[in-house]
C-alpha cells in the first residue's frame, strides 16, 4: 500500500512540476477549457433564472370552479374545506353569485341585454391558484376538481404558461446539447494536448522505460495532467461565469428598476458548480486516457 501511494505521489509531483514549469501554456489551456464550459453555463443560468421568474409573475394561471346554480350553502362550505386542505392549492377566493351580479351591473362594458335580465344567471364560483405552474399539474388539478360534488364547470386558463414551459423546455434541451458538444470538444482538446506532450517527451519516455518505469506509471502522469487541466479549466469556467453574471446584472438591474422590480440573475448554487468542476476533471482524465492508450500502443509497435 505504501509503495502504491508513493508511486502516485511521485506521478503527482512530476505533473505539478511540469504545469508550473510551463505556466503560460497551462494558463492558456485553462482559459480555452474555461471558455468551452462557460458558454453552456451562461445558457443554463439564463434558462434557470427564466424558470424561477415564471413562478414570480403576477398573471398566475388559475382554475375557475363554477358551481351548480342549485348548490347549497353546505356544498359551498364543503368545497371551501376541500380547497383549504388540498396540497396542490396555493390560494383561493370565493365570489358569490350576488357579488358577481353586482359587478356585472356596474361594469360599463355590460351590454343592454345583460342589464335587462330580471334574474341573476350567474353561479357561485371559486377561483383557485395552484402551487405549481406545471401545465400537467394544472390539467390534473382541473380534471380532479371537475368531478367534485357541486361543481358544474372547472375551467383552467393556462395556455400562456404552456407556451412558456415549452420555451423553457427547448432552452433546457439546448443546454444539454451544448454541454454534450463542448464536452466532446473538451475531450478532443485535452486528448490532442496529451498526444503533443507525449510526442515532445518521446526521448524522456524511452529513457524512463530503460530505467524501469512501467507503462502504468507513465500513463498515470499523463492521466493526472489531463485531470488537472480539466480541474483548472472547470475552475476558470466558474470564474468566467461569475464575471458574465456580474456584467449582465448591471443591465438587468437597470431594466428591473424601470418595472419597479428587484429581479437579478442568480449564480448557480454550489451543487451546480461542483458538478461543473468534477465533470471537467473527469472529461480531462478521459481525454488523456484515450490519447495515452493510443500513443503508448504506437511506442510498442515501433
Amino acid at each position: 500500500m505504501k509503495h502504491w501511494l508513493n508511486q502516485h505521489q511521485q506521478a503527482l509531483k512530476l505533473v505539478l512540476q511540469r504545469i508550473f514549469r510551463h505556466k503560460l501554456a497551462s494558463l492558456m489551456m485553462f482559459c480555452v477549457i474555461g471558455i468551452a464550459l462557460c458558454l453552456p453555463g451562461v445558457l443554463f443560468v439564463i434558462v434557470n433564472n427564466l424558470n424561477q421568474l415564471s413562478g414570480q409573475v403576477q398573471n398566475e394561471p388559475q382554475v375557475s370552479l363554477f358551481l351548480k346554480l342549485d348548490a347549497s350553502d353546505e356544498t359551498i362550505k364543503a368545497l371551501g374545506n376541500q380547497l383549504k386542505h388540498h396540497p396542490d392549492v396555493k390560494s383561493y377566493h370565493f365570489v358569490s353569485k350576488e357579488t358577481a351580479w353586482e359587478q356585472l351591473q356596474q361594469n360599463e362594458n355590460t351590454s343592454s341585454v345583460g342589464l335587462s335580465l330580471s334574474k341573476n344567471p350567474l353561479p357561485d364560483a371559486y377561483f383557485v391558484h395552484p402551487k405549481e405552474l406545471n401545465p400537467e399539474k394544472i390539467s390534473q388539478l382541473q380534471t380532479e376538481m371537475q368531478n367534485w360534488d357541486g361543481v358544474e364547470l372547472a375551467q383552467a386558463d393556462s395556455n400562456w404558461i404552456k407556451r412558456l414551459f415549452s420555451i423553457l423546455e427547448l432552452g433546457k434541451k439546448a443546454v444539454v446539447l451544448l454541454a454534450a458538444l463542448f464536452g466532446f470538444a473538451l475531450v478532443a482538446i485535452i486528448g490532442n494536448t496529451t498526444r503533443l506532450q507525449i510526442a515532445t517527451q518521446h526521448e524522456e519516455i524511452e529513457v524512463s522505460r530503460l530505467m524501469g518505469a512501467t507503462d502504468r506509471f507513465i500513463r498515470r502522469t499523463f492521466l493526472y495532467a489531463g485531470a488537472f487541466y480539466g480541474l483548472g479549466g472547470g475552475s476558470a469556467a466558474c470564474l468566467m461565469l461569475a464575471g458574465v453574471i456580474a456584467i449582465f446584472n448591471q443591465s438587468v438591474a437597470e431594466i428591473s428598476a424601470l418595472y419597479a422590480s428587484d429581479f437579478s440573475l442568480n449564480a448557480p448554487d454550489l451543487n451546480i458548480i461542483a458538478i461543473m468542476i468534477l465533470s471537467a476533471t473527469f472529461l480531462g482524465w478521459l481525454g488523456s486516457y484515450f490519447a495515452v492508450g493510443r500513443s503508448l500502443a504506437k511506442f510498442d509497435s515501433v
